[in-house]
């Protein structure tokens, strides 16, 4: 080998120059910064069978311009979703704390497995962890958990740990020929579908509970079913609810969740099933919860502080979890991935843990500290607790509550806009988020009263498809029609959660995740479809 040949090697990439790197971060910032003159970008072009018929790599050593000019086309061809026009989904721009945070993660490359390759950054995991937990339990005592990929791993923990509940060792010896169930709302995210998939419960064996118009569990058919089960010998694992569903952000009762499968567990004498929340959308109002309302030290409207009221009432049911499911890369405005984990009692993760003579490569692994002796994944990335403790002490609480409530106005500012609307319905209206759905029908068309006759099954199944295709193509004339310099980018879905008689509904969204969409913006979303 030539010596000298491998020192440049080495020291054109293990070697830190700072001049060099700094320019080509500068470069990249350059081109982030450029897209505020854009519009928000349509899918641009791509060409997947072109990707995989030219593999990519150089035979010659290079230097880091080679680097950057291999994946610039690919991160100029990437919306940062930076623009305030973008309104179409729970994904808003990241925060530049939370850059921060991950740039000095990115640098030192911890891997949060065990203490020997995370050192300090280990420690900020249980610092974030803490602080998160005591946000949304309200000065919980004991909590813990961890950062995971996403949203979906997570729940997957919660899942887990009501299997062994249920079935004391199941890690080993499996589900032992039982029927084990698990129940969620018919709203939740569809993220429970691949949990029960994948833990090999199957997703026959996924009960979902319906919901009222607020996109609410019904605790009273969770009752019935609760009882069906138990009175079957069927074991139930866990209780997936959901804090602020996807399309609409509605909030199961968690308080009254818990009373209900607890009285009928002490009736038939089974273990509790894992009461586990989703809130990877809605776990953020909880920076509310502390809120003084009397006072009203940030001065906001009245019809604000009825929002913070309603939010309060929310985050109480979320003391009665025995885990939690939070995405701050959401409503947290973090960096992906940054979603965590977490459970009321430390105790519980007992459930998942095993011994290092299990783990030999983690062979001095304390079981005290170190993650790997229970997580699901070896290897960890630390961007989320780098995210999440870069952005809660750089914005501050103070700065977090003007952030959600400014989301909590809009949403309710456009849901005020439509509701006078003729021939649009606002299908969230009793929910407080940052969320709105709703009907766009043809002029003349009565919104309120088609939506109530669809609730008591009066309409035909051909009428439903008419109004189903009437409300699709309103949405795609929308699209056509819009400037993008001036109309925001709204999103669709199939069905926005609330399933009268099994009727999936559509619906036009608009989600207010983005600091910097303006009261007009707002209110051109109606003037837009006024003038369809």
């Amino acid at each position: 080998m030539d010596r000298q040949k491998y020192q440049e090697l080495v020291g054109t990439f293990f070697e830190w120059n700072q001049a060099e790197l700094t320019k080509i971060f500068s470069e990249l910032l350059s081109a982030v910064a450029a897209e505020k003159s854009l519009t928000p970008a349509q899918i641009m072009s791509q060409n997947y069978e072109t990707a995989r018929a030219n593999p990519e790599i150089h035979v010659l050593p290079g230097n880091l311009k080679d680097a950057r000019d291999a994946i610039f086309p690919y991160f100029w061809g990437t919306d940062s979703w930076n623009n305030p026009l973008h309104l179409e989904n729970v994904r808003g721009p990241a925060n530049q704390a939370s850059l921060i945070g991950a740039l000095a993660c990115l640098l030192k490359n911890p891997n949060l497995c065990t203490d020997r390759y995370s050192q300090r950054s280990n420690e900020l995991e249980v610092k974030a962890i803490t602080t998160l937990a005591n946000l949304i339990y309200y000065h919980t005592i004991d909590p813990w958990g961890v950062f995971t990929i996403g949203g979906t791993i997570s729940n997957f923990y919660g899942a887990k740990i009501g299997i062994e509940r249920a079935i004391p060792g199941a890690m080993q010896t499996g589900l032992q020929g039982h029927r084990i169930v698990g129940i969620c709302s018919q709203a939740g995210h569809y993220s429970n579908q691949t949990v029960a998939g994948w833990l090999g419960i199957g997703t026959e064996n996924l009960i979902e509970i319906p919901t009222d118009e607020n996109l609410s569990m019904r605790v009273d058919l969770l009752d019935e079913k609760v009882e069906e089960l138990l009175s079957a010998k069927v074991k139930i694992a866990y209780i997936c609810a959901t804090f602020g569903t996807t399309d609409g952000f509605g909030i199961d009762d968690v308080k009254a969740i818990r009373q209900c499968v607890q009285s009928r567990c002490e009736k038939w004498n089974v273990p509790m099933p894992q009461i586990h929340v989703d809130a990877a959308v809605g776990w953020a109002i909880s920076m509310l919860t502390d809120y003084d309302r009397r006072n009203n030290p940030l001065q906001f409207e009245p019809y604000v502080l009825e929002l913070i009221q309603r939010v309060q009432s929310y985050t109480e049911g979320l003391r009665y979890a025995d885990s939690v499911t939070i995405d701050f890369h959401k409503m947290g405005r973090g960096h992906y991935p940054s979603s965590a984990f977490i459970v009321n009692r430390r105790e519980d993760l007992k459930y998942l843990a095993r011994s290092v003579n299990d783990t030999p490569y983690f062979s001095d692994a304390d079981a005290r500290r170190d993650p790997a002796l229970f997580t699901l994944e070896c290897s960890r990335p630390a961007i989320g607790p780098y995210a999440v403790v870069a952005s809660l002490n750089g914005i501050g609480l103070t700065g977090w509550q003007m952030l959600i409530a400014r989301s909590l106005e809009m949403a309710q500012r456009l849901k005020d806009r439509l509701s006078k609307i003729e021939y649009c319905k606002v299908l969230n209206a009793g929910t407080t988020g940052p969320s709105v759905n709703w009907w766009v029908l043809p002029k003349g068309r009565n919104a309120e009263e088609i939506f109530q006759r669809m609730v008591r099954n009066e309409l035909t199944e051909e009428q439903r498809s008419r109004y189903a295709r009437e409300i699709r193509h309103l949405f795609d004339k929308r699209l056509k029609m819009m400037d993008p310099a001036l109309d925001a980018r709204l999103g669709f879905t199939t069905s926005f959660g609330y399933c009268p008689h099994g009727i999936n509904i559509p619906a036009w969204k608009a989600v207010f995740f983005n600091p910097k969409t303006t009261d007009e913006m707002v209110d051109r979303i109606a003037t837009s479809i006024e003038e369809l």
